[in-house]
């Protein structure tokens, strides 16, 4: 799993992707100015404007297409996604300002999040004897990448598939630390070093540092545990930095994949920061600017000072899918010998303001055709339409139907075990309140939408105690709402931003959510059987992979016993339990067992 360090230190070259690694020293750049400055032009000083164009979680989107629907992807702020739409704004970009002035890179997740990352992963996997490309890395080699950070996403297939994945791109992956577990050197590049020639015939040399996140660690321990390990960002930064810039770097960009608000979701299971962009440019001298990746938000310019330069950082992440491009205007110039940053600026231009690129398209209609039809076939019938709308504010059939699977799935696979008798409680979460289940027949499209993440089921035993002290976690997702008065529910959730994929529901157990009461004193009336759950209870609960192992920063359930686990994705699950079952009803799950309350009266 290790790589030679000879090939990323000293002087030497590496071959491929337009590689080179300078040996001549060099100076950390000067001040990022606002963009279009001066920045102190001399009478007769040589300058260079180029741009860097990046993207970042990607997840899969090659077409503007919505599996989950079967439909053209629309958003109530009609957005468009896909790599296809990314490549007509490349290709305009690179007319206006020369192919020649331009490099184009991306921060990582990638290969996971459609139906069609998920067909070539899972059900005609790339891994196989004979098998596809990969249609991301067909797209991202057409369309001519120069480079592309590691998300934390690329190894939720494991890292067999990512290495296929790898080999298939014509472009570095990079993930200065993504490194061997037991030797502690980089698994992966750590960077790159692209060359821009000048009218003149000077070159700059422009490095590409790529940083993934920490939380890989915990979210797809299954399949780096003892393989991969992922230092912190800032650690890793201050280590390849400085080497970068005494190798000649005149310009260094960093592609991390990491938000730039500086939280965690992990809380304290790992000494780093999840969200680190914005504090590594604040802490590691000598970078120009990050691309930023994984917070699904949309930054046009951040700018940040470096506390041991004063220099300014220019911090850009592009919206999610494929919905934005950033562009991180770049002109430097020549002084005392050396390049300089005379001034940097970012923006970034919206997809949905140009046509998808036939030339992408084409080349990849039979692999979507292939999907289309996947997604189509017919697995059973519902009795009931079923939605997730209201699944943040009351318990709906949608998140029972997900928890009830989950539970039988773990009691028939503990039955004979020691822990077969332990009462099995199940978790689920609102991932989309756009998702339905449909009346009448249902298609694998449907359960995408129901469940669209690759999570993995774990059983783990918790007490009647680490139960209730979970679910007061949990209900921190809730506004503190004084009793009285209407409640609106779109004003009531998300507190201190906390997403809905980190508010869980609990089923098998009854309560209530009091969102009158501050945070650590709201979950009431506690029973399991109609009586209360007392602290020395022992129970089992069906969780994903992602909670289980630290996702969300829950407590108890990643330390707790683990009793049983599957490879086996929850949402195959839930495909195999209606294709068994043939109906979905409702009724079977049994009726509501939580609500949420103002001292003790329903909210709803």
């Amino acid at each position: 799993m290790s790589v030679d360090r000879r090939k990323f230190l000293g002087g030497s070259a590496v071959a491929g992707a337009g590689v080179v690694l300078a040996g001549a020293a060099g100076a950390p750049a000067a001040a990022a100015a606002p963009a279009g400055a001066a920045g102190g032009r001399g009478r007769g000083r040589e300058r260079y404007a180029f741009t860097v164009m990046g993207t970042t979680d990607l997840h899969g989107n090659v077409f503007n297409w919505d599996y989950a629907t079967d439909a053209e992807f629309d958003d109530p702020a009609h957005n468009d996604v896909g790599l296809a739409k990314i490549s007509t704004l490349v290709q305009d970009v690179r007319r206006a300002k020369g192919r020649e002035n331009t490099l184009l890179i991306d921060a990582g997740d990638t290969i996971q999040g459609t139906q069609l990352a998920y067909y070539y992963a899972k059900v005609d996997p790339i891994t196989g004897p004979g098998g596809p490309v990969h249609p991301m890395a067909r797209a991202m080699n057409a369309i001519g990448y120069d480079a592309a950070a590691l998300g934390n996403h690329e190894f939720n297939y494991g890292i067999p598939v990512l290495r296929k994945f790898e080999e298939s791109c014509r472009f570095p992956l990079l993930g200065a630390n993504a490194v061997d577990a037991r030797t502690l050197r980089p698994a992966f590049r750590p960077y790159v070093i692209k060359r821009l020639r000048t009218p003149r015939g000077r070159d700059v040399r422009v490095a590409v540092l790529g940083l993934t996140n920490p939380g890989i660690a915990l979210w797809d321990k299954a399949h780096v545990q003892g393989k991969l390990a992922f230092p912190g960002l800032e650690e890793q930064a201050a280590k390849w930095v400085p080497k970068l810039r005494s190798m000649g770097a005149d310009v260094v960009i960093v592609a991390a994949h990491s938000g730039a608000s500086g939280a965690s979701s992990y809380g304290d299971q790992l000494p780093y920061v999840e969200n680190a962009a914005a504090l590594v440019a604040e802490k590691v001298p000598g970078i120009d600017a990050i691309l930023v990746g994984h917070a699904h938000v949309e930054i046009p310019e951040r700018r940040v000072v470096n506390k041991a330069t004063g220099r300014e950082v220019v911090l850009s992440e592009p919206l999610k899918w494929g919905q934005r491009l950033s562009l991180f205007d770049v002109e430097v110039e020549w002084r005392r010998g050396r390049w300089e940053v005379a001034s940097l600026g970012s923006r970034v231009l919206n997809a949905n303001t140009v046509a998808e690129d036939a030339r992408i398209t084409g080349m990849l209609r039979a692999a979507h055709a292939k999907v289309v039809a996947y997604v189509n076939r017919v697995i059973g019938k519902s009795v009931v339409e079923m939605s997730a709308e209201q699944a943040p504010v009351r318990d709906t059939a949608m998140l029972d139907f997900i928890a009830f699977v989950q539970a039988e799935a773990v009691r028939k696979a503990l039955a004979g075990s020691a822990s077969a008798s332990l009462p099995v409680l199940s978790q689920a979460s609102c991932f989309s309140r756009t998702a339905r289940v449909p009346a009448g027949e249902v298609s694998i499209r449907s359960m995408a939408a129901l469940y669209p993440f690759d999570n993995t089921l774990e059983a783990r035993v918790l007490t009647g105690k680490q139960l209730r002290e979970y679910l007061e976690f949990s209900a921190r997702y809730y506004v503190q709402t004084a009793p009285g008065g209407p409640v609106d529910p779109a004003r009531i959730t998300n507190a201190d931003g906390t997403p809905d994929y980190n508010y869980d529901v609990v089923r098998g157990v009854s309560y209530e959510v009091d969102i009158a009461q501050p945070v650590g004193r709201r979950i009431g009336k506690l029973a399991f059987g109609g009586k209360p759950v007392e602290d020395g209870a022992r129970f089992v609960l069906a969780v994903n992979n992602y909670r289980a192992n630290g996702g969300g920063g829950f407590p108890h359930v990643a330390s707790a016993e683990q009793v049983w686990s599957t490879s086996e994705e929850i949402r195959n699950l839930i495909i195999a339990w209606v294709e068994a079952s043939g109906v979905i009803d409702p009724a079977a799950f049994g009726p509501a067992e939580w609500r949420l309350t103002r001292e003790g009266v329903p909210v709803f």
